[in-house]
C-alpha cells in the first residue's frame, strides 16, 4: 500500500471502526438481523449501485492517460454484471422483482451520498473521482473480513453468509488494490494542499457510509 492511500486510511480509523459496531452490521454478522431491514438496504443499495457505476464513467472520461481509462472503464462492467448480480439474486429470494427496485424512491441519505460523488467527479478529476470512490469499496472488503474474524462461521449462514464470503472474496480484494494502485499513481505528484482536498472528499464519504448504515437500521425513507 502506497503512503497517499495510506494517509487517507488513517484519516477515517476512527469512522470505519464504527461500522463494525453499528447495529446492522452486526445483525448481519450474528445472523439476527431483520430480513425487512435487509430488504430495505438491498433495494438502496442496488439503487446507489447505478450511481456508484455512473461515477466510475465520469471517472473514465477525465482520465489523462488509456491505462488509467481502462481501469475506471472495467470497474463499471464489474459493478452492472458482477456486484448487482448478487443483489439481484438476493432480491429474488427476497421476493423483489426488478421493476420493484428500479421504480422505488431513493432515500434521501442515499441520494445526497451519491449526489455527493457525482458532483466531485463532474467537478474534480480522475484522483478527485477515485477518492469519492475508495472509502465504499475498500470499507466493505474491512466489514467482511472483521465479521469473519469475529464470527468465522458466519460464511455459512443461509442468508446473510454470500453477502459476507462476497466482500470477503480474494477477487473483491484484488480488485480494491488494483484501485489502491491507480489511486497511489494518481496522485504521486500532488502538494500537500491537494491531497489535503482529497482528505477531505475520503472523509466525507466515509461519513456517508456511516449514514447508510443508519439509513438502513432505521429504514428512513
Amino acid at each position: 500500500m502506497g503512503k497517499n492511500v495510506e494517509m487517507l486510511l488513517d484519516s477515517v480509523r476512527d469512522i470505519w471502526a464504527s461500522y463494525d459496531s453499528h447495529p446492522f452490521v452486526m445483525g448481519i454478522a450474528d445472523g439476527s438481523l431483520d430480513k425487512e431491514k435487509f430488504k430495505y438496504y438491498m433495494i438502496q443499495d442496488y439503487l446507489y449501485l447505478y450511481d456508484y457505476a455512473r461515477v466510475f464513467a465520469i471517472g473514465s472520461a477525465k482520465a489523462a492517460d488509456p491505462e488509467t481509462m481502462k481501469v475506471f472503464a472495467g470497474y463499471v462492467d464489474q459493478i452492472l454484471n458482477g456486484e448487482m448480480e448478487i443483489h439481484r439474486g438476493y432480491m429474488s429470494r427476497l421476493g423483489i422483482s426488478l421493476k420493484e427496485a428500479e421504480s422505488s424512491k431513493m432515500a434521501l441519505d442515499n441520494l445526497s451520498y451519491t449526489s455527493y460523488m457525482l458532483r466531485v467527479a463532474y467537478e474534480g478529476g480522475a484522483a478527485e473521482t477515485a477518492a469519492s470512490i475508495l472509502s465504499c469499496a475498500v470499507s466493505y472488503e474491512m466489514i467482511a473480513k472483521n465479521i469473519l474474524l469475529r464470527h468465522p462461521e458466519a460464511i455459512k449462514h443461509e442468508f446473510y453468509g454470500e453477502w459476507i464470503s462476497g466482500y470477503a472474496d480474494p477477487g473483491y480484494a484484488a480488485a480494491n488494490r488494483k484501485l489502491e494502485e491507480l489511486m497511489e499513481k494518481l496522485t504521486s505528484d500532488m502538494s500537500v494542499s491537494e491531497l489535503d482536498r482529497l482528505k477531505t472528499i475520503f472523509i466525507n464519504c466515509s461519513l456517508y457510509e456511516k449514514l447508510f448504515w443508519d439509513m438502513a437500521w432505521e429504514m428512513r425513507p
